[in-house]
């Protein structure tokens, strides 16, 4: 399938999503899940005491957390009946951020039937690059084993 030539699954909602995040990583950073577009999802995350590092700015891991929350979510939600697992990820940090509420938003590069390849481009509230990110996900048969 062409990365360009999908639709989100019937049924995919924002608020299952979120309700997804219930007692994860995602719900101690306040990720939010914001839009469902057309080939894109969004979601934000502020800019606080919980994704800060010492020096006040936002934590570079924080901003990864961001990037594979949607990657990987965005890539869940097409891969059916199969579970996703990151394989790599990268992040390119370009600004500084003190406060306030980033913007992450997800399109896919490549959805194939083992592997998909989605970039993250995460935003300050004025709009400007904050993170650019790249996650590689293995597309498994079937759910990993709980342990």
């Amino acid at each position: 399938m062409a990365a360009r030539d999908f639709a989100w699954p019937q049924g995919t909602s924002l608020a299952a999503l979120n309700a997804r995040s219930a007692g994860t990583l995602m719900e101690a950073l306040g990720i939010v899940f914001t839009e469902l577009g057309d080939g894109y999802l969004r979601a934000t995350m502020p800019v606080d005491a919980r994704t800060h590092q010492p020096y006040g700015l936002l934590h570079g891991g924080a901003s990864v957390a961001l990037a594979e929350t949607l990657g990987s979510s965005a890539g869940a939600l097409l891969a059916g009946d199969s579970a996703v697992v990151g394989l790599e990820i990268n992040a390119n940090h370009l600004r500084a951020v003190r406060e306030g509420t980033v913007t992450g938003t997800t399109r896919p590069v490549h959805i194939g039937r083992s592997t998909q390849v989605w970039e993250i481009h995460i935003e300050d509230e004025d709009g400007r690059p904050v993170c650019i990110s790249r996650i590689t996900l293995a597309v498994l048969p079937q759910p990993p084993a709980s342990a």
